[in-house]
């Protein structure tokens, strides 16, 4: 069997990004279940569309109903589902979009082999971080109460463990900000890198 040839494409990420009038990056939002990920991605992702951003994100939920569907919870299912997860954000990257991950991704090893798939200046790393009794208040789904029965296993934070990130590029406290103190956060954090010129005036 022939090993795979990359393909490298006529139209390149440089002509995208300047089609786009932004850069494109990864936003990694890890934290533990109701932390406030996936509220708080889309909620910076609807901000970065009004000024007119190209963006998408991958929710963990969402994957799991489809490229992840046979995964489990266990610790190698996990580092497989981050890998996968990783090398997706990375073609939604070369596309040219400020692409958004919503994953519990409770490793460190995990998170670092995701990051080492991008340039340094490609892949932010947020840790949204939310005292677990927070956490159990918010869930909706009763998860966490499952879990503690014994009903889920593997369940992060209860009986598998989370590995807060150790040098996260911004850390935003969900008990302590409303989503709309920390979208502000995010995009004035993602002004100062340069993503989008119109991040200047709007945020700064």
């Amino acid at each position: 069997m022939n090993e795979p040839v990359w393909h490298r494409a006529t139209v390149t990420r440089d002509h995208r990004e300047k089609q786009n009038g932004h850069r494109s990056i990864l936003i990694w939002f890890t934290g533990l279940s109701s932390s406030g990920k996936s509220t708080l991605s889309h909620a910076v992702e609807e901000a970065l569309h009004n000024i007119g951003c190209r963006t998408t994100v991958l929710d963990g939920d969402n994957i799991r109903h489809g490229l992840s569907k046979e995964l489990g919870f266990s610790e190698e299912d996990r580092e497989e589902n981050i890998r996968r997860i990783g090398e997706v954000a990375k073609l939604f990257v070369e596309a040219g979009l400020i692409t958004m991950t919503a994953f519990i991704s409770p490793f460190q090893k995990s998170r670092d082999y995701a990051r080492s798939l991008f340039a340094p200046d490609d892949f932010v790393e947020i840790y949204v971080s939310c005292p677990i009794y927070v956490c159990e208040e918010r869930d909706k789904k009763g998860v966490y109460k499952r879990a503690h029965q014994g009903e889920i296993l593997d369940f992060t934070g209860i009986s598998s463990p989370y590995e807060p990130p150790k040098n996260p590029d911004l850390t935003i406290h969900t008990d302590q900000k409303t989503i709309d103190e920390s979208v502000k956060v995010i995009l004035q954090f993602l002004a100062k890198r340069n993503i989008c010129p119109k991040l200047q005036s709007d945020c700064m």
